[in-house]
């Protein structure tokens, strides 16, 4: 499918929490319209009788003239030009139960999900593009250090946006620069999805060392060793020249790992404090993404053999019991 430079794009925004609210301010700021799906219907209400997400960053006021809320995704679907998922990994499977292959033929679809299908543990593109038929060429991916508590703030964001069509992610990175946003378009889908995936698990790592109450000198070990097994994780699964430290990795590895609004460092920092995984994610009320990723990432090394003793400790924490302090001493001596 060729960009459509003669009229506004369509955008479907596909999930209800703070990144698709983000996400859809983000887009009010262009010519674009909007279609907005959430899972519940009395949200949908609220916001088409108020102009915001009763939920989620409640201060953001929502363009009412450029969005239209729905609560029946293949309603949302139809005339649309562009899709974007924006539903966690573990539930997007639920959430498009509904749609079929035709439902998206001929649409860009653009996942702004971090994290793997469970228990299939498969990227979310080769996910779309194998249940839906969607050409690889017509699938992107949102990237970035950029959390949506900024956004909703309006303070400078960049994001990164990956095809292996680069002319269809420079396309859509227009449609998502703004005044207080950038994005830029790169072909490395591959490497910007799993260090999305990846540093949601480092920074779980980054969290429990700090409800150990671990400094800052030991995190900026912790993350520089992180990059490294990120590095090689990467380059085992798919193997091309591509800068790491640039924004879409190291940045969004920074700011995952350090940030107050990292749902991950938060997540992780109740463990190390002592809390149990049901305990944490109750009290959350939100999704860390990583504790699905490790899991899957698990699962996939062990075809690679990759040496990865951080997200090994992680995973052990997390669904082996393993104490976290115990783990974290014996990490600490493979660090340098």
């Amino acid at each position: 499918m060729k960009p459509d430079t003669h009229s506004s794009p369509i955008i479907t925004v596909i999930g209800g929490g703070s990144w698709a609210t983000a996400i859809v301010k983000i887009l009010c700021e262009n010519d674009v319209h909007i279609r907005w799906w959430l899972r519940n219907i009395e949200d949908v209400e609220y916001i088409r009788k108020f102009g915001h997400n009763p939920n989620y960053l409640s201060d953001v006021q929502i363009n009412r003239r450029k969005v239209r809320t729905f609560y029946q995704l293949p309603k949302a679907l139809e005339d649309a030009t562009h899709v974007i998922l924006a539903v966690p990994a573990a539930f997007i499977q639920d959430a498009m139960k509904d749609v079929r292959p035709e439902d998206l033929q001929g649409k860009v679809i653009i996942s702004a999900i971090k994290g793997l299908i469970p228990n299939e543990n498969i990227l979310i593109t080769d996910w779309v593009e194998s249940a839906f038929s969607v050409p690889k060429g017509q699938i992107c991916v949102i990237a970035g250090p950029c959390h949506a508590e900024e956004v909703a703030l309006e303070k400078q964001s960049y994001l990164t946006i990956a095809s292996t069509d680069v002319l269809q992610a420079a396309h859509f990175a227009k449609m998502m620069s703004c005044r207080f946003l950038q994005a830029h378009a790169i072909k490395d889908i591959y490497g910007v999805e799993y260090c999305a995936v990846m540093k949601n698990v480092i920074a779980l790592a980054c969290g429990i060392a700090h409800g150990l109450n671990y400094g800052d000198n030991f995190q900026a070990v912790l993350v520089s060793n992180s990059m490294q097994e990120i590095q090689r994780f990467v380059d085992a699964i798919n193997p091309m020249q591509r800068d790491l430290m640039a924004s879409a990795y190291l940045g969004d590895l920074l700011v995952t790992a350090y940030s107050q609004f990292s749902r991950n460092r938060t997540f992780g920092n109740m463990i190390g404090r002592g809390y149990s995984v049901k305990s944490a994610q109750v009290e959350m009320n939100m999704i860390a993404e990583g504790y699905y990723a490790i899991k899957s990432i698990f699962a996939i090394n062990k075809q690679y053999q990759v040496n990865m003793p951080i997200s090994k400790a992680v995973y052990r924490i997390l669904y082996e019991k393993a104490s976290p302090a115990s783990e974290i001493q014996k990490l600490k001596a493979q660090l340098r």
